[in-house]
């Protein structure tokens, strides 16, 4: 028996993962989605999310790329893994997420077929979008240039293709190498922890979509919750689901509370 049947769960609620089926919508989640599409659906160009480590910016992308219709949109996440990335390979993935089937070695070729799959999914009567989640990682001067480049193909009265860059602060710096690029930001939010009622909230809703009938948590203890994690959505995850198990372990009854809670942040390394 594990903490999901002890405590009548269907499946896990706090899940590291960016599961779309627990998006919660946080006023701030929502807005800052509200934005991203607007800039999509206007081809705007250039969009950026910023936001510190685990406040949902991976959730809204693929938020945003669920919510972008296949009749209407050819649109595709990239994901930047690593610091490393060269000039070359940015394009011939762009291109490959695009639908350019062979991409040119030659990079003057390369920039003409992906000019010419811009065009044609212009007349196919879609909008092109790429989504660059971990835009921080692209630090190289060369590879903000690059991004300026691809937004310069574009037909006389109409862009070809819209970016959106999701990322950490630090982005803002990497943003900053090339302040032409900079200036071509349309639309611009940045992400902030949910406040302490919405973090109540944030629990109960999570904890409703995996099953539960049952008030698990006390709002106390979601209070004190969200004031060891400051906010942050992932860290309130790591602590529901740390003090669920620990919960399950010591055959704790609900409503839990805010003991457990402490004792919880304190194993996490969470108090000072």
């Amino acid at each position: 028996m594990d903490y999901l049947h002890y405590y009548e769960l269907d499946q896990e609620p706090f899940a590291v993962m960016p599961l779309t089926k627990f998006y919660y919508h946080s006023q701030e989640h929502d807005r800052a989605l509200e934005k991203l599409q607007f800039a999509v659906a206007s081809m705007k160009g250039l969009a950026v999310l910023v936001g510190d480590v685990g406040t949902g910016k991976t959730t809204l992308a693929r938020r945003l790329l669920d919510s972008l219709p296949e009749d209407e949109y050819e649109a595709s996440l990239l994901v930047i893994i690593h610091a490393d990335v060269t000039t070359g390979w940015l394009i011939r993935r762009i291109a490959l997420q695009l639908g350019v089937e062979e991409p040119a070695e030659d990079k003057v070729k390369l920039l003409s077929q992906l000019y010419e799959r811009l065009v044609e999914i212009n007349e196919e009567g879609k909008k092109a979008v790429i989504l660059i989640d971990e835009a921080q990682m692209l630090r190289e001067r060369e590879l903000m240039e690059e991004f300026r480049g691809l937004l310069n193909l574009e037909l006389p009265e109409e862009k070809l293709v819209t970016f959106v860059f999701f990322g950490m602060p630090e982005l803002e710096g990497c943003l900053a190498n090339d302040a032409p690029l900079a200036q071509r930001i349309a639309v611009r939010h940045k992400l902030k922890p949910l406040s302490a009622p919405t973090a109540v909230d944030y629990i109960h809703h999570r904890l409703k979509l995996a099953g539960s009938e049952a008030e698990i948590f006390s709002d106390e203890a979601c209070r004190q919750i969200h004031e060891y994690a400051n906010g942050v959505p992932r860290l309130i995850n790591v602590i529901c689901d740390n003090t669920l198990f620990e919960g399950y372990v010591r055959k704790v009854k609900i409503p839990i509370d805010e003991e457990l809670i402490d004792i919880v942040a304190q194993d996490l390394g969470l108090t000072e």
